[in-house]
């Protein structure tokens, strides 16, 4: 942020604050100027007005976006420029905060005096309370259903009828056919899944293939077995998975301002939320 940067965040903070009691800004920036009783022209970095419905107050801001505190020369300029402009009250605004001969000066000409600054990384907790802005809290609620195809059974119809089914690897099994092409077993199982998908949930389906003159071959043991065909035993499952998610919508802090006559300190977000402090 620079200088220009300060002066509109100023301008800003002021607008949103000064929405519910009426205050509002008549004129801001470098070339915005008021002409005083003597006949100079001051320029005034934000100026406001506030009506009681009878008269018209006005306020000149004055913004410092120093490395160094505001003594009372930069007082004693403002002080001068609202007596000359007969503009009802003086506000600096520093980020840096004020000397002490600033703040006793300051007092005795009624000029108000803000510090305004940004929250650095690691600032400790007691000069920092809180580091996020609750925005809104988003709710939902997702309506999910899983249908998954599960396969219970795989039972080979072998030549050899004294040959029982034992515990295989799929992945590691092919099926030579009688014309010599080969298929993997997945593919069976593939083929499958996709024909439990149009069942009726929870359904126990069986289906047989027939594959005559068909060999078992285990890729791993190289061992060959003659099978007439195989059967696939499944269902479909089908399992509710509502869910319901919070979420806090938050904001992180980014400036404090705090007026050192009055008991008033706000702390403003990034999205440029303003929060009033608790005393």
């Amino acid at each position: 942020m620079d200088w220009k940067d300060y002066e509109n965040i100023t301008k800003y903070i002021y607008e949103e604050l000064g929405r519910k009691t009426g205050v509002k800004i008549i004129g801001y920036g470098n070339t915005f100027k008021v002409r005083g009783k003597s006949g100079v022209s001051h320029q005034i970095d934000v100026l406001t007005n506030h009506s009681d419905g009878i008269h018209n107050y006005q306020t000149a801001i004055e913004c410092k976006y120093w490395e160094k505190k505001i003594n009372k020369d930069v007082v004693m300029k403002v002080a001068s420029i609202v007596e000359d402009t007969n503009i009802h009250k003086g506000v600096i605004v520093s980020k840096r905060g004020y000397t002490a001969d600033g703040i006793s000066f300051a007092k005795e000409k009624n000029i108000g005096l803000i510090e305004l600054r940004e929250i650095k990384a690691g600032e400790p907790k007691e000069n920092n309370k809180e580091t996020i802005f609750p925005i809104a809290e988003l709710i939902l609620n997702f309506k999910i259903k899983r249908n998954r195809p599960k396969i219970l059974n795989i039972e080979f119809d072998f030549v050899d009828i004294n040959r029982k089914s034992e515990k295989i690897e799929p992945n590691q099994m092919i099926i030579r056919l009688q014309d010599g092409n080969e298929i993997t077993l997945n593919e069976y199982m593939i083929s499958f899944k996709e024909e439990l998908h149009k069942q009726e949930p929870s359904k126990r389906i069986k289906k047989y293939y027939e594959l005559e003159n068909a060999n078992l071959i285990n890729t791993m043991s190289k061992e060959i077995a003659q099978i007439r065909g195989l059967t696939l035993i499944g269902f479909l499952e089908v399992k509710n998975m509502d869910n319901t998610r919070h979420f806090n919508i938050v904001d992180e802090v980014w400036l404090t301002m705090k007026s050192l006559f009055e008991n008033n300190s706000y702390t403003i977000s990034k999205l440029g939320m303003i929060k009033k402090d608790k005393n």
